[in-house]
């Protein structure tokens, strides 16, 4: 079944592992160390990752290491640029606004 990203991001535990594989490839094993869950929940977590192309899997010897995938991060971010648009211009005018309060005061 194909996730949607969204719905991968929208948990914290996957937020949690997407920053931790973000700075180097791991294994299940070594992720499931920075949790106070199952290596299996772990293993769950990744393949919705992998599910939804946030991550990689990579067979070294005996070993399937994670690591992000940074491709589909720069969508994510593609896509919120727009909204990050908005939110900068009312920022602006708040600016603006409280600049004009500070100058008139008293």
């Amino acid at each position: 079944m194909r996730r949607d990203v969204f719905q991968a991001i929208a948990d914290p535990t996957r937020r949690a592992i997407i920053a931790l594989i973000a700075l180097q490839a791991m294994t299940p094993n070594a992720i499931a160390e920075h949790f106070d869950t199952s290596r299996q929940a772990v293993s769950k977590h990744l393949q919705i990752l992998v599910e939804c192309q946030l991550a990689k899997q990579e067979q070294q010897g005996r070993e399937i290491f994670y690591q992000l995938d940074v491709a589909k991060m720069k969508e994510i971010d593609k896509w919120l640029e727009q909204f990050r648009k908005i939110w900068e211009d009312r920022f602006n005018q708040l600016d603006t606004i409280f600049s004009n309060i500070k100058q008139n005061k008293p």
